[in-house]
């Protein structure tokens, strides 16, 4: 039987949320009788301080954690020396452990993490699919990234569309991305189309009388609007904080975000200044407080920059066929 090989820079108990739907997926495949490995870093997506163990089994996955360095997310040096040293120790790794007729499966963190596994698959025999999360480096350049400038995107998206069209088929998460591919001379039967899913057996609904979160985050006698997950680059903050502005003498109206992100400081920053008392922030919560968390908000927010839609789809937006 081959072994399912997944690359990509988190995995359980980080997270984030490629971490929480690779997690999904290995488990479930191993559970089924796959042989599944994950090439994975020892970062927290969070908390670059916290290493996780370069290896053991878990929930029945073979993980396997790479070293790299560990700057974190606060710059984008930090961050591209960071995304280097995991390409350069996935890589060795894959050329240890692959056989031919095992599969490949990269995601996209870090990104262009494809055009690596495309190389080793290559030279080790392998197949290659190539999961989408993202398409890069469009979103950066959509994000104004300066170091993409020139003739730099272009060079990137020739090296991208290579290791895409080696692969034996490219999972994209929602129409407009499949698209956006198939517009770059992809052939259509390399391009699958796959939402992201959501786990309706961990989330389910819970009344407000009985969520310990609504008591313990002063939250009981309010409506919430709130925001979930990662609050990124990507993902569009002044209309939300906008709302809360002009809702700010409404005292049974509270606004939540829960989660963390590249924007969160800046949110932080905006609420301080403009005094918006109506206005929590709590961390990311332990998976299995997931479906209190989001339980403990009325109203969900989706938010993303209208510059990189088809290029992402929020993992808040699971399973909406009209992506």
């Amino acid at each position: 039987m081959p072994t399912l090989f997944f690359v990509n820079r988190f995995f359980y108990p980080d997270l984030s949320a490629t971490s929480q739907i690779l997690t999904d997926l290995a488990v479930h495949l191993a559970a089924s009788g796959y042989r599944v490995q994950v090439v994975t870093s020892r970062l927290s997506y969070e908390n670059p301080a916290i290493s996780f163990a370069p290896r053991e089994v878990t929930l029945g996955v073979n993980v396997v954690r790479v070293a790299t360095t560990r700057f974190g997310r606060a710059n984008l040096l930090g961050r591209s020396l960071d995304y280097l040293s995991f390409y350069l120790s996935a890589f060795w790794q894959l050329l240890r452990e692959v056989k031919r007729g095992d599969v490949v499966i990269a995601k996209t963190d870090p990104p262009l993490i494809g055009v690596v596994a495309a190389t080793a698959a290559r030279l080790k025999g392998a197949q290659l699919v190539n999961w989408l999360q993202d398409v890069f480096p469009e979103v950066g350049t959509a994000l104004g990234v300066r170091v993409l400038g020139g003739p730099v995107a272009p060079v990137l998206q020739v090296l991208r569309d290579a290791s895409l069209k080696s692969a034996a088929a490219n999972v994209v998460l929602g129409k407009r991305m499949a698209a956006y591919l198939l517009g770059r001379s992809l052939p259509a039967h390399q391009v699958v189309v796959i939402h992201n899913w959501t786990d309706d057996i961990g989330i389910v609904p819970t009344a407000h009388a009985d969520n310990p979160l609504r008591r313990e985050w002063g939250l009981a006698d309010h409506f919430v609007v709130g925001y979930s997950g990662n609050l990124g680059r990507a993902h569009e903050m002044h209309t939300i904080l906008g709302a809360a502005r002009e809702l700010r003498d409404q005292a049974h109206i509270r606004f939540l975000f829960v989660g963390g992100g590249a924007q969160l400081e800046s949110a932080r920053a905006v609420v301080s200044a403009q005094q918006l008392g109506n206005v929590d922030f709590r961390p990311y919560q332990a998976r299995e407080m997931l479906s209190l968390s989001l339980g403990a908000i009325d109203l969900h927010l989706v938010s993303l920059n209208p510059a990189v839609e088809g290029f992402i789809v929020p993992s808040k937006f699971s399973g909406d066929p009209a992506q």
